[in-house]
């Protein structure tokens, strides 16, 4: 099935070591939550498209290639031991975002630099009873071909039944809500020197067992 716009969308900060390493992060004692705009959704050969708005600090929009649930049911107060019954789909995703922005232009906080139109790019989704344990799973981002993360889900620091029982303490997921669930280390920003998105790249984030999403990218002044 084709990705469908989400209720809302949970993303997990710094959940990889080494992703927090690279960016000079330190490791988070919790669970480190934020929101993209569910609008972002795109789905598998769909463009990237780079707002002006992001341009005007330089280069600056980046990828994160992550592994996506998506909940079945609206869900409260999960429990770890059954927590991933409420999961009826996964998919490989790719938390574009814009570094500057997240960084520094909304007062610290992540969601506007991740909100941007087209930043949420999601393979098409396959149901979870069919890829077996998403504690291990390789991913793999592939920029224009060349090899930019590869990882692996048993490194999360925080693994999916605790994040999915920490999400829900007190707090309802509606049934469709999507959670990124971090990225390993590679991003374009932590590399010396940095290396961001440019019209005409192709970007591509490959799961085991799951699958991939693959967009090209371009500038948002272009029309059609």
């Amino acid at each position: 099935m084709p990705i469908e716009r989400p209720p809302a969308i949970w993303c997990v900060g710094r959940n990889y070591a080494d992703h927090a390493a690279e960016l000079g992060n330190t490791r988070p004692e919790r669970p480190m939550i934020f929101f993209k705009n569910p609008a972002a959704v795109i789905g598998d050969g769909d463009d990237i498209v780079i707002p002006p708005a992001c341009e005007e600090h330089g280069p600056q929009v980046d990828w994160e290639g992550e592994l996506a649930l998506i909940v079945g049911r609206d869900v409260r107060d999960l429990d770890e031991a059954d927590a991933l019954d409420a999961i009826s789909h996964v998919a490989a995703a790719n938390d574009v975002t814009a570094r500057w922005w997240q960084k520094h232009g909304s007062g610290g906080q992540f969601c506007r630099g991740k909100s941007f139109d087209t930043f949420c790019p999601v393979g098409e989704p396959v149901p979870r009873a069919a890829v077996g344990d998403l504690d291990d799973l390789a991913i793999t981002t592939r920029l224009n071909g060349d090899v930019m993360q590869s990882g692996r889900t048993s490194s999360m620091l925080f693994p999916i039944p605790e994040l999915l029982a920490e999400i829900t303490r007190g707090t309802t997921l509606l049934a469709g809500t999507l959670i990124l669930t971090g990225t390993p280390a590679g991003v374009g920003a932590g590399l010396n020197p940095p290396r961001f998105l440019q019209p005409g790249d192709e970007i591509e984030v490959e799961i085991d067992g799951v699958g991939r999403v693959r967009n090209s990218v371009r500038d948002g002044c272009r029309t059609g």
